[in-house]
């Protein structure tokens, strides 16, 4: 028993290693990647030789299954808690709400502003580039004064100078 509860314990770590590695490349941090490969192969090699070792039951093999389906979701929810890497949120309002717009000035959000013909009136569509922990309190910041924005949000694969690229450069000086 003390076996099978030892691979679904590795696998609950292994599987996270696994999962944050591979953001980590995704996101090339490879330094970082590189780490998490080294003890993600450790944990790996000494569960798996858990698994074929001795007996070789059915038991572990399921543990180990299971485990590993697990470990995904506890990766995901840590990636999610690390919240790494950056994520540009369009939103797009009937009105120009000036009231947005300096309060997302003043919480050090920086953004672009275009005006824009929708199919009925005007339209305003602001671009904002932020880390990723701040999207959250980014769109609850929209919401409570345009609730009837559309609001999308993805993740960039690359940018260059701007704001957000400015104070980056001047917090490491």
């Amino acid at each position: 028993m003390k076996e099978i509860l030892l691979i679904l314990f590795l696998q609950l770590i292994y599987v996270p290693l696994l999962t944050l590695r591979t953001i980590f490349l995704v996101r090339n941090l490879t330094a970082l990647a590189s780490i998490f490969g080294v003890m993600e192969i450790l944990v790996y090699v000494f569960g798996l030789s858990l698994v074929f070792g001795g007996d070789q039951s059915v038991a572990a093999m399921v543990v180990y299954a299971v485990g590993f389906g697990v470990g995904i979701i506890y990766g995901i929810k840590i990636e999610k808690k690390l919240a790494i890497g950056y994520i540009l949120v369009i939103i797009n309002t009937q009105s120009k709400n000036d009231e947005l717009i300096d309060t997302l000035k003043n919480n050090g959000f920086g953004f672009t502003l275009f005006v824009g013909e929708g199919r009925d009136s005007k339209r305003y569509k602001l671009d904002v580039l932020t880390k990723r922990n701040r999207e959250s309190e980014l769109i609850a910041t929209v919401e409570k004064f345009e609730p009837q924005a559309f609001i999308m949000s993805y993740e960039p694969t690359y940018f260059k100078g701007g704001f957000l690229l400015g104070r980056i450069k001047s917090a490491k000086n």
